[in-house]
Protein backbone atom coordinates (compact mmCIF):
# COMPACT_ATOMS: atom_id res chain seq x y z
CA UNK A 1 0.00 0.00 0.00
CA UNK A 2 1.33 3.55 -1.14
CA UNK A 3 1.52 5.51 1.91
CA UNK A 4 -0.15 9.31 1.41
CA UNK A 5 0.43 9.98 5.30
CA UNK A 6 3.96 9.89 6.89
CA UNK A 7 4.58 8.24 9.84
CA UNK A 8 4.09 10.80 12.26
CA UNK A 9 0.80 11.97 10.62
CA UNK A 10 -0.61 8.12 10.91
CA UNK A 11 0.45 8.08 14.63
CA UNK A 12 -1.31 11.26 15.27
CA UNK A 13 -4.64 9.97 13.52
CA UNK A 14 -4.43 7.13 15.57
CA UNK A 15 -4.06 8.55 18.98
CA UNK A 16 -6.72 10.93 17.86
CA UNK A 17 -9.29 8.19 17.34
CA UNK A 18 -8.00 6.37 20.26
CA UNK A 19 -8.67 9.30 22.51
CA UNK A 20 -11.52 11.33 21.10
CA UNK A 21 -14.43 10.53 20.10
CA UNK A 22 -16.02 12.49 16.59
CA UNK A 23 -17.98 14.75 18.50
CA UNK A 24 -15.10 16.12 20.20
CA UNK A 25 -13.16 17.48 17.34
CA UNK A 26 -16.09 18.41 15.67
CA UNK A 27 -16.85 15.73 13.43
CA UNK A 28 -20.32 15.18 14.88
CA UNK A 29 -21.43 11.64 16.41
CA UNK A 30 -19.92 9.53 19.02
CA UNK A 31 -18.57 6.35 16.93
CA UNK A 32 -15.72 6.23 14.09
CA UNK A 33 -16.46 5.11 10.85
CA UNK A 34 -13.80 4.64 8.08
CA UNK A 35 -15.85 7.53 6.63
CA UNK A 36 -15.49 10.27 10.03
CA UNK A 37 -11.71 8.61 9.57
CA UNK A 38 -11.07 10.07 6.52
CA UNK A 39 -13.13 13.19 7.46
CA UNK A 40 -10.43 13.66 9.82
CA UNK A 41 -7.30 13.03 7.67
CA UNK A 42 -9.09 15.41 5.23
CA UNK A 43 -9.70 18.15 8.07
CA UNK A 44 -6.05 17.71 9.60
CA UNK A 45 -3.78 17.10 6.30
CA UNK A 46 -6.08 17.95 3.37
CA UNK A 47 -6.09 14.22 1.97
CA UNK A 48 -8.81 13.10 0.76
CA UNK A 49 -8.98 8.86 0.95
CA UNK A 50 -11.34 6.25 -0.34
CA UNK A 51 -13.37 4.71 2.72
CA UNK A 52 -11.27 1.29 1.56
CA UNK A 53 -7.93 3.49 2.01
CA UNK A 54 -9.13 4.34 5.30
CA UNK A 55 -10.05 0.95 5.79
CA UNK A 56 -6.59 -0.20 5.14
CA UNK A 57 -5.02 2.25 7.18
CA UNK A 58 -7.16 1.49 10.04
CA UNK A 59 -6.06 -2.16 9.78
CA UNK A 60 -2.37 -1.49 9.41
CA UNK A 61 -2.28 0.76 12.83
CA UNK A 62 -3.95 -2.91 14.84
CA UNK A 63 -7.35 -1.11 14.97
CA UNK A 64 -10.96 -3.25 14.48
CA UNK A 65 -14.50 -2.46 13.98
CA UNK A 66 -15.86 -3.39 17.53
CA UNK A 67 -19.33 -2.93 19.77
CA UNK A 68 -17.71 -0.27 22.71
CA UNK A 69 -18.29 -0.70 26.15
CA UNK A 70 -20.53 2.14 27.53
CA UNK A 71 -19.26 4.05 30.79
CA UNK A 72 -21.92 6.29 33.11
CA UNK A 73 -19.80 9.90 32.18
CA UNK A 74 -20.75 10.24 36.31
CA UNK A 75 -17.94 7.53 36.64
CA UNK A 76 -14.88 8.86 38.76
CA UNK A 77 -11.78 7.12 36.83
CA UNK A 78 -9.47 7.95 39.81
CA UNK A 79 -11.67 5.89 41.84
CA UNK A 80 -11.23 2.91 39.18
CA UNK A 81 -7.48 3.66 39.62
CA UNK A 82 -7.54 3.35 42.86
CA UNK A 83 -9.61 0.24 42.76
CA UNK A 84 -7.13 -1.58 40.98
CA UNK A 85 -3.98 0.20 42.08
CA UNK A 86 -4.74 -0.10 46.01
CA UNK A 87 -8.18 -1.31 46.88
CA UNK A 88 -8.30 -4.61 45.63
CA UNK A 89 -4.37 -5.44 45.83
CA UNK A 90 -5.13 -4.65 49.61
CA UNK A 91 -8.19 -7.21 50.36
CA UNK A 92 -6.44 -9.68 48.28
CA UNK A 93 -3.32 -9.09 51.25
CA UNK A 94 -5.71 -9.27 54.26
CA UNK A 95 -7.28 -12.52 52.60
CA UNK A 96 -4.05 -14.10 52.67
CA UNK A 97 -2.38 -12.96 55.71
CA UNK A 98 -5.81 -13.56 57.61
CA UNK A 99 -7.55 -16.23 55.28
CA UNK A 100 -11.30 -16.26 54.57
CA UNK A 101 -12.76 -16.23 51.26
CA UNK A 102 -13.71 -13.21 48.58
CA UNK A 103 -16.80 -13.37 47.04
CA UNK A 104 -18.73 -10.65 44.84
CA UNK A 105 -22.12 -9.52 45.03
CA UNK A 106 -25.01 -8.14 43.55
CA UNK A 107 -29.14 -7.68 43.36
CA UNK A 108 -31.51 -7.80 40.32
CA UNK A 109 -34.97 -7.11 39.62
CA UNK A 110 -36.92 -9.38 37.60
CA UNK A 111 -40.38 -8.83 35.77
CA UNK A 112 -42.97 -10.79 34.40
CA UNK A 113 -43.11 -8.55 31.09
CA UNK A 114 -39.32 -8.44 30.10
CA UNK A 115 -38.75 -10.10 27.01
CA UNK A 116 -34.75 -10.21 26.12
CA UNK A 117 -33.14 -12.18 23.26
CA UNK A 118 -34.27 -12.62 19.58
CA UNK A 119 -36.38 -14.72 17.65
CA UNK A 120 -37.25 -15.91 14.05
CA UNK A 121 -39.81 -14.06 12.16
CA UNK A 122 -41.28 -13.31 8.89
CA UNK A 123 -38.47 -10.39 7.11
CA UNK A 124 -40.09 -6.43 7.32
CA UNK A 125 -42.21 -7.83 10.21
CA UNK A 126 -41.48 -7.54 13.85
CA UNK A 127 -42.44 -10.27 15.71
CA UNK A 128 -44.61 -10.20 18.86
CA UNK A 129 -44.79 -11.73 22.26
CA UNK A 130 -47.79 -11.84 23.76
CA UNK A 131 -47.71 -11.60 27.44
CA UNK A 132 -50.19 -11.33 30.27
CA UNK A 133 -51.31 -7.95 31.50
CA UNK A 134 -50.94 -9.10 34.94
CA UNK A 135 -47.35 -7.95 35.94
CA UNK A 136 -45.52 -8.82 38.83
CA UNK A 137 -42.04 -8.88 40.05
CA UNK A 138 -39.12 -9.93 42.02
CA UNK A 139 -35.81 -9.48 43.73
CA UNK A 140 -32.97 -11.63 43.73
CA UNK A 141 -29.04 -11.41 45.50
CA UNK A 142 -26.57 -13.21 44.52
CA UNK A 143 -22.49 -14.12 45.28
CA UNK A 144 -19.52 -15.66 43.50
CA UNK A 145 -16.48 -16.56 43.87
CA UNK A 146 -13.67 -17.63 41.45
CA UNK A 147 -13.61 -21.26 43.01
CA UNK A 148 -17.23 -21.67 41.16
CA UNK A 149 -19.31 -20.83 44.35
CA UNK A 150 -22.74 -19.22 44.26
CA UNK A 151 -24.88 -18.27 46.89
CA UNK A 152 -28.19 -16.30 46.15
CA UNK A 153 -31.46 -15.59 47.96
CA UNK A 154 -35.11 -14.70 46.22
CA UNK A 155 -37.33 -12.46 47.53
CA UNK A 156 -40.51 -10.85 47.05
CA UNK A 157 -40.05 -7.77 48.65
CA UNK A 158 -37.99 -4.64 47.91
CA UNK A 159 -34.47 -4.74 47.94
CA UNK A 160 -33.78 -2.98 51.70
CA UNK A 161 -31.42 -3.24 55.01
CA UNK A 162 -33.32 -5.43 56.21
CA UNK A 163 -33.31 -8.07 53.37
CA UNK A 164 -29.32 -7.18 53.02
CA UNK A 165 -29.27 -8.25 56.97
CA UNK A 166 -30.94 -11.32 56.03
CA UNK A 167 -28.69 -12.48 53.18
CA UNK A 168 -25.55 -11.69 55.45
CA UNK A 169 -27.01 -13.94 58.46
CA UNK A 170 -27.83 -17.01 55.45
CA UNK A 171 -24.11 -16.15 53.87
CA UNK A 172 -22.11 -16.52 57.20
CA UNK A 173 -24.19 -19.17 58.18
CA UNK A 174 -22.27 -21.41 54.47
CA UNK A 175 -18.99 -20.44 55.43
CA UNK A 176 -16.25 -21.22 58.81
CA UNK A 177 -13.97 -18.54 57.94
CA UNK A 178 -14.33 -14.81 57.41
CA UNK A 179 -16.45 -13.47 53.89
CA UNK A 180 -14.94 -10.82 52.32
CA UNK A 181 -18.15 -9.12 50.33
CA UNK A 182 -17.23 -6.68 47.58
CA UNK A 183 -20.78 -4.72 46.85
CA UNK A 184 -21.57 -1.76 45.19
CA UNK A 185 -22.70 1.25 46.96
CA UNK A 186 -26.08 0.85 47.01
CA UNK A 187 -27.97 2.79 49.94
CA UNK A 188 -29.15 -0.27 51.73
CA UNK A 189 -25.33 -1.62 51.75
CA UNK A 190 -24.30 1.43 53.64
CA UNK A 191 -27.03 1.49 55.57
CA UNK A 192 -26.98 1.37 59.74
CA UNK A 193 -28.34 -1.56 60.06
CA UNK A 194 -26.27 -3.41 57.81
CA UNK A 195 -23.51 -1.36 59.59
CA UNK A 196 -25.20 -2.41 63.02
CA UNK A 197 -25.44 -6.31 61.67
CA UNK A 198 -20.95 -6.46 60.30
CA UNK A 199 -20.35 -4.73 63.79
CA UNK A 200 -21.83 -7.31 65.81
CA UNK A 201 -20.23 -10.00 63.19
CA UNK A 202 -16.78 -9.04 63.31
CA UNK A 203 -15.49 -12.66 62.09
CA UNK A 204 -18.13 -13.27 59.70
CA UNK A 205 -18.02 -10.83 57.07
CA UNK A 206 -16.40 -7.62 55.74
CA UNK A 207 -17.86 -5.29 53.15
CA UNK A 208 -15.78 -3.47 50.11
CA UNK A 209 -17.60 -1.46 47.95
CA UNK A 210 -16.55 -1.55 44.33
CA UNK A 211 -16.39 2.56 42.68
CA UNK A 212 -19.45 4.27 42.39
CA UNK A 213 -20.83 3.91 38.49
CA UNK A 214 -18.53 0.81 37.52
CA UNK A 215 -21.10 -1.95 36.96
CA UNK A 216 -18.19 -3.40 34.18
CA UNK A 217 -16.09 -3.72 37.07
CA UNK A 218 -18.59 -6.52 39.10
CA UNK A 219 -18.79 -10.12 37.76
CA UNK A 220 -21.96 -10.64 38.92
CA UNK A 221 -23.09 -8.37 36.89
CA UNK A 222 -23.47 -10.91 34.12
CA UNK A 223 -25.20 -13.25 36.47
CA UNK A 224 -28.00 -10.92 36.25
CA UNK A 225 -27.53 -10.92 32.68
CA UNK A 226 -27.20 -14.17 32.08
CA UNK A 227 -30.62 -14.59 34.84
CA UNK A 228 -32.40 -12.02 32.29
CA UNK A 229 -31.21 -14.25 29.46
CA UNK A 230 -32.28 -17.44 30.61
CA UNK A 231 -35.87 -17.12 31.91
CA UNK A 232 -37.93 -16.53 28.81
CA UNK A 233 -36.17 -19.57 27.25
CA UNK A 234 -38.00 -21.73 29.85
CA UNK A 235 -42.07 -21.24 29.60
CA UNK A 236 -43.35 -17.71 30.58
CA UNK A 237 -44.05 -17.71 34.25
CA UNK A 238 -48.62 -16.96 35.06
CA UNK A 239 -47.70 -15.97 38.23
CA UNK A 240 -45.38 -14.44 40.76
CA UNK A 241 -44.94 -17.89 42.48
CA UNK A 242 -43.42 -19.58 39.19
CA UNK A 243 -41.82 -16.92 38.49
CA UNK A 244 -39.70 -17.16 41.73
CA UNK A 245 -39.62 -20.62 40.91
CA UNK A 246 -38.35 -20.24 37.51
CA UNK A 247 -35.45 -18.34 39.01
CA UNK A 248 -34.74 -20.07 41.85
CA UNK A 249 -34.05 -23.21 39.69
CA UNK A 250 -31.53 -21.03 37.76
CA UNK A 251 -29.45 -20.20 40.62
CA UNK A 252 -29.75 -23.84 41.66
CA UNK A 253 -28.42 -25.19 37.97
CA UNK A 254 -25.74 -22.83 38.05
CA UNK A 255 -24.75 -23.62 41.63
CA UNK A 256 -24.52 -27.30 39.80
CA UNK A 257 -22.29 -25.77 37.12
CA UNK A 258 -19.18 -24.32 38.55
CA UNK A 259 -17.47 -24.28 35.35
CA UNK A 260 -20.03 -21.35 34.21
CA UNK A 261 -19.48 -19.81 37.60
CA UNK A 262 -15.74 -19.15 37.08
CA UNK A 263 -16.58 -18.06 33.49
CA UNK A 264 -17.97 -15.01 34.87
CA UNK A 265 -14.68 -13.81 35.99
CA UNK A 266 -13.08 -13.78 32.60
CA UNK A 267 -14.89 -10.93 30.95
CA UNK A 268 -12.50 -8.24 30.04
CA UNK A 269 -12.83 -6.18 32.62
CA UNK A 270 -13.64 -8.42 35.81
CA UNK A 271 -10.37 -10.22 34.65
CA UNK A 272 -8.70 -8.60 36.98
CA UNK A 273 -9.44 -10.66 39.80
CA UNK A 274 -7.72 -13.80 38.09
CA UNK A 275 -4.66 -11.70 37.84
CA UNK A 276 -3.23 -14.51 40.53
CA UNK A 277 -3.80 -17.72 40.79
CA UNK A 278 -7.61 -18.05 41.13
CA UNK A 279 -7.61 -20.71 44.31
CA UNK A 280 -4.93 -18.03 46.06
CA UNK A 281 -8.42 -16.57 47.98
Amino acid sequence: MHQVLGEAEQAAVRQAVLDHRPCDVDLGGQLWTRRLVGELIAKLYRVRLTEVGVGKYLKRWGLSFQRPDKRAVEQDPEAVRRWHEETWPAIRAKVRRDGGEILVADQVGIRSDQVTGRTWGEKGKTPVVRRSGNRFSLNAMSAISTRGRMHFMVFTESFTAEVMCRFLDRLAGHFDHRVHLVVDGHSAHRSKKVRDWLAAHPDDVELHFLPAYSPELDPDELVNADLKHSLPRQHRARDQAELVAETSRFFRRRQRQPHIVRGYFGGPHVRYILDEDPMSF
